[in-house]
């Protein structure tokens, strides 16, 4: 009976620690699960505070270049808009200028073709003039050339009297070079033909012949002459 009650007892004792181990085992656990969460959230709260730092370390670099690109583009847009209005100006003052000329010059093409025709109204009354007398027609045609050479100077007109003048490609036309004692080289010995300018415009160069200066004659030509 003692070995019984023995057994019975040992059996008891050993259920009893069996029941009892989960729970000396929770505790242990429970502890090491708030001790991995109380590191989680150091680690959580520390990762923000790190983010944090670094974006307030690059804060100040990231708005310099935007900075630097806003003015860069404003510099670029500021010689855009002047280079825009010196266009605009210039272009104002050339078709101001091109208007100006237009009306200056209006008349330019009609007036080149009536200078024919006042030459050769010239030449008739030369030719009447040459034939002797003073006639009432060659009176009219004298009324007639004035009233043409009035109406040419109204119009801004004016003739190139090209003879004794000096040669002026710009004014001139030389028709041909001769020989002259009395006239200087390269200067108008006659007019063969009236020029004509509008304002500041040639209309017409004056056809003149140019002198060469004095001929060449033997006694320049031999050594020590005149000496």
């Amino acid at each position: 009976m003692n070995e019984a009650n023995q057994e019975k007892e040992s059996a008891a004792e050993e259920k009893l620690i069996d029941d009892m181990a989960p729970l000396e085992l929770a505790p242990k656990s429970g502890a090491a699960l708030e001790g991995n969460s109380d590191m989680g959230n150091a680690e959580s709260s520390s990762a923000p505070n790190e983010k944090g730092s670094e974006g307030k370390a690059r804060q100040p670099d990231d708005s310099q270049d935007e900075l630097t690109v806003i003015k860069a583009e404003l510099t670029k847009y500021k010689d855009i808009a002047l280079r825009a209005v010196a266009d605009l100006d210039n272009y104002r003052k050339r078709m101001a200028r091109e208007k100006d000329d237009a009306i200056r010059y209006a008349n330019s093409s009609f007036l080149e073709r009536l200078i024919p025709i006042l030459d050769n109204f010239e030449l008739g009354l030369q030719a009447a003039k040459v034939g002797g007398g003073q006639s009432a027609v060659q009176d009219g045609m004298m009324m007639v050339f004035k009233q043409l050479q009035d109406f040419l100077a109204s119009s801004g007109v004016e003739t190139i009297d090209a003879t004794g003048q000096h040669f002026d490609p710009n004014l001139h036309e030389a028709i041909a070079q001769e020989e002259n004692a009395e006239v200087a080289e390269g200067f108008v010995v006659r007019q063969l033909r009236k020029g004509y300018r509008l304002k500041d415009r040639l209309l017409r160069p004056a056809n003149v012949v140019v002198s060469k200066g004095a001929p060449v004659t033997e006694a320049t030509l031999t050594p020590g002459a005149g000496t």
